[in-house]
């Protein structure tokens, strides 16, 4: 690991500024055949080499899996306590394992960290059935997400990544699977940026260590997921915070792991010199009430989904946007999460769309409630405005 301290101290000269054809080129991820750097609430691209070239992602296909495998969790489809039957076809895996065996039965938790941690194929396929009810079915989950997340360069065709024909993706695509995994399922960073661990695998504990050493000789960072095949090389999606901002890099294709690590470091390095966030909108603080007329009540207070930011030189003082808001014409009743509306952002001539929702149940009125509240308002003259 003593290069990667050789790397982070000549670092410098890494990402020194080069003239070609008059213009300033950077050169930072230089090992790595595609390679990006992206910060994750905002989708911005602050570096990218070949971004959108399809390759092997190798077990960075994980992510996905572990993105599947927590809306899951959310959604109460499934509990970290729930014991999984491990099948045949999972305790038959081959490349990194845990080492399940056929009709035992292995907790989600577990699981989750088989493969966050140690990149176990078993442990994979075992939740991927789990999920999925098949793998094939798993299989195809995964590329529905894929294509609602905008991601066009990327196939896949099992749930682990061992190289197999027509089982691609690329490094922009990446970036943005992990975005959505550390932006709505933050929880997974617990696992990921652990280095160590033991875990119940059989009724003994078994031993796992992370695959990606960065999380122990690289302060801050703190997942997400390494990759190796013979037809994808080594590849690195890596997540870190600092300084209230997270980024996300992607290496894919470098000849060593030594030069993958360079080349997450540089980019990491590079975009926290040089790149800052700010906050907005809180999703925690309510933006204003909505009217709903048939509600009980009528009023109820309306949210941003995920924090609003804008990304700029770590230098600017000033920060100039718009926000706008759209409401739909929604009626009760509403459950928590319903999305109520828009919120749109435009900042450097782009515009940024999230979704306005309200953060508890409304029951509907009753009809002789809202005659009362009609005839209330006639009355009293009253105009509901949001």
């Amino acid at each position: 690991m003593k290069k990667i301290f050789i790397f982070i101290i000549s670092l410098f000269i890494l990402i020194m500024p080069l003239k070609i054809n008059g213009e300033e080129k950077v050169e930072i991820a230089k090992n790595s055949k595609s390679a990006i750097l992206m910060e994750p609430s905002t989708k911005t691209i602050l570096y990218e080499k070949n971004s959108h070239e399809k390759s092997a992602p190798a077990s960075m296909t994980k992510i996905m899996t572990l993105l599947l495998t927590y809306e899951a969790l959310d959604s109460g489809r499934l509990s970290l306590d729930d014991e999984v039957l491990i099948s045949a076809k999972a305790a038959s895996m081959g490349g990194t394992q845990i080492f399940v065996q056929e009709g035992n039965s292995v907790k989600v938790y577990d699981l989750l960290k088989g493969i966050g941690i140690a990149s176990a194929n078993d442990a994979t396929v075992a939740m991927a059935e789990k999920v999925g009810g098949t793998v094939d079915n798993f299989v195809l989950m995964m590329n529905k997400k894929a294509k609602e997340l905008g991601c066009n360069d990327t196939n896949f065709k099992n749930p682990h990544g061992l190289d197999e024909e027509g089982h691609y993706s690329s490094a922009y695509d990446m970036a943005l699977i992990a975005s959505e995994l550390v932006n709505k399922h933050k929880e997974v960073l617990d696992i990921t940026s652990t280095y160590e661990e033991y875990i119940d695998v059989n009724g003994q504990n078994h031993w796992l260590v992370n695959t990606n050493k960065l999380v122990r000789f690289y302060k801050g960072m703190d997942g997400l997921k390494t990759g190796y095949t013979d037809m994808a090389k080594y590849c690195l999606t890596g997540t870190m915070e600092k300084n209230g901002m997270r980024l996300i890099s992607v290496a894919m294709g470098a000849d060593t792991k030594d030069n993958r690590n360079e080349d997450t470091i540089n980019m990491m390095e590079y975009g926290f010199s040089i790149f800052g966030i700010k906050n907005i909108l809180k999703s925690d603080k309510p933006l204003g009430q909505i009217y709903i007329s048939n509600g009980n009540p009528r009023n109820i207070d309306y949210y941003v989904e995920e924090d609003v930011n804008v990304l700029g030189d770590i230098n600017t003082k000033e920060i100039k946007y718009e926000i706008k808001k759209e409401f739909y014409n929604v009626k009760a009743p509403l459950k928590k999460g319903d999305v109520v509306g828009k919120l749109y952002l435009e900042y450097n001539n782009k515009t940024y769309e999230y979704n306005l929702i309200i953060k508890k149940d409304l029951k509907k009125s009753s009809y002789i409630r809202m005659i009362y509240n009609n005839f209330k308002d006639i009355i009293s003259g009253k105009v509901n405005v949001i």
